[in-house]
């Protein structure tokens, strides 16, 4: 799909209209709109987080229980620990979604989430959470290898799972992430609690939504995050759901 979709986007965008403004002036009006369909067949995939357009992202996991995976993105900040001790207290895990450079400047915070028995994974170098969506291929590629090369550094292994920053990706990303043998997460249910701080707002975003084999998407880093992340958890235990970190061949494309 991703080659077809730039193919079509290379014609459409310089030989057809080229060719229709050349041979057939009058024709003016569908040669731009050849380009705008063009234009929009790539932003689609890009801005919309969970397509497939462009590549597999993975958007819930195989259970055949009430699971759900909660992943939280944005760390490692200062409240770390605090979210942390909030999850031991709930006997649940999660996979920490992580910025590169935070995990240099706090490498003593990666090994806190892993002693703890949770999960991290790659969440760019930067966050270039404005520019990502349309950066070139090898400014992709150093946001990934980067925050890989923090990891690796501070856990000794290299992380096998990415989410771009605001989910958004561009045509250059499924590329980049199949050289290095890694896969795009994306999620079932977000709540959208990097805006605001509504807690009760975020809760009825996620809860009615969630069910089985669901990734739940949260972040970490804003003053009301531990207690935005302990009442969805506590609201989703009380429903009967356990929380786990799926293993790779759980993983799935579509709910």
């Amino acid at each position: 799909m991703r080659a077809l979709i730039l193919w079509f986007a290379f014609f459409a965008t310089l030989l057809i209209p080229i060719l229709l403004l050349v041979l057939f002036p009058p024709w003016w009006p569908i040669a731009i709109g050849v380009m705008a369909l063009s234009h929009a067949l790539v932003l689609w995939p890009t801005l919309r987080p969970n397509s497939q357009w462009l590549g597999p992202v993975i958007t819930a996991f195989e259970s055949t229980s009430n699971e759900v995976w909660l992943t939280i993105d944005d760390g490692p900040t200062d409240d770390t620990a605090s979210l942390l001790d909030a999850l031991d207290a709930r006997g649940v895990k999660a996979t920490f979604f992580v910025k590169g450079s935070l995990c240099v400047e706090h490498p003593d915070r990666i090994r806190l989430i892993l002693a703890r028995g949770h999960a991290v994974a790659n969440h760019s170098q930067t966050h270039p959470s404005s520019a990502f969506w349309c950066l070139p291929p090898a400014a992709i590629a150093r946001q990934v290898a980067e925050c890989n090369a923090a990891l690796t550094t501070i856990t000794g292994q290299t992380p096998h799972l990415f989410r771009a920053p605001v989910g958004m990706k561009n045509p250059f990303v499924h590329p980049t992430l199949f050289r290095r043998n890694m896969t795009l997460v994306g999620w079932s249910v977000r709540g959208f609690d990097s805006f605001g701080d509504d807690v009760e707002r975020v809760v009825q975003r996620i809860v009615p939504r969630a069910g089985n084999g669901s990734i739940i998407v949260m972040h970490q880093g804003r003053g009301f995050s531990v207690a935005c992340i302990s009442r969805v958890v506590d609201e989703l235990k009380a429903r009967g759901y356990s929380f786990v970190i799926p293993g790779f061949d759980r993983l799935k494309t579509n709910r």
